[in-house]
């Protein structure tokens, strides 16, 4: 991973590190795996997407990505509507080397 973290642009790099270092440990995992996954294919509007999605306080986050509380109608961005589906997954968050087979 550290020679592909190397081969990203700086941006990316920098969008992955806070995708991974959110402050708690739920939105680390669902966030930072959803990122981590799609960062080497993001186009320029989706990382913008992903930085505005970085923007929002992470209690927030989890409730919405949990399912606990609806998001907002004004922040259903497409980029919020695919983390929410990927979230949604069975195993959503885990890494693989955590996962069961």
């Amino acid at each position: 991973m550290d020679d592909e973290l190397n081969e990203l642009s700086p941006r990316r790099r920098r969008l992955l590190f806070r995708a991974r270092h959110r402050g708690t440990k739920e939105t680390d995992l669902l966030i930072g795996g959803f990122v981590s996954d799609r960062i080497e294919s993001f186009s320029e509007q989706e990382l913008d997407e992903v930085e505005e999605l970085l923007e929002l306080p992470d209690v927030d986050l989890t409730d919405w990505l949990s399912g606990r509380r609806p998001v907002p109608a004004e922040l259903q961005s497409p980029m919020m509507l695919r983390l929410m589906e990927a979230s949604a997954l069975p195993g959503a968050g885990i890494p693989e080397e955590m996962r069961k087979n």
